[in-house]
């Protein structure tokens, strides 16, 4: 690998972090940084899953999740259940408040993803997409 080509993509992902406001300490105008809407992501997506599955998921540090995941518990968005066949097993879902945390979060994605694509012709915009496509496949692990 020569290092025109790590710069290359190295130039990509600072762009792209910026475009997108990652590098703001709290992502979307909110309370959360960019790790814990992630979970947050997960957890509403998922049922039933395990700080196993989390770490997992989201290759993130055991002691941080559980820390977010505390967090969550003292902010009422997080209901913890132990399973009925092994209860070493504990099972994560969001609360019904954490849920409508999430959905507001998840419409303000929508809205700034929608406000960056609405400048950007049809034509552009299909070319962009493909791109898109073509980049997480070509970074997933086969």
């Amino acid at each position: 690998m020569n290092s025109k080509s790590i710069e290359a993509f190295r130039s990509f992902n600072r762009f792209y972090t910026a475009v997108i406001g990652l590098l703001d300490r709290h992502i979307l105008s909110s309370n959360y940084t960019l790790a814990e809407v992630r979970i947050m992501y997960e957890l509403y997506h998922g049922r039933d899953q395990t700080a196993s599955d989390l770490v997992y998921k989201l290759s993130i540090d055991k002691g941080y999740l559980s820390r977010v995941l505390l967090h969550f518990e003292k902010r009422k968005f997080l209901k913890r259940q132990r399973s009925g066949e092994d209860t070493r097993v504990v099972f994560l879902n969001l609360s019904g408040e954490g849920k409508k945390e999430f959905e507001l979060l998840n419409k303000a994605s929508n809205d700034q993803i929608s406000s960056i694509l609405k400048e950007i012709s049809e034509e552009d915009l299909e070319v962009l997409l493909t791109s898109m496509s073509e980049i997480k496949r070509i970074l997933t692990p086969k």
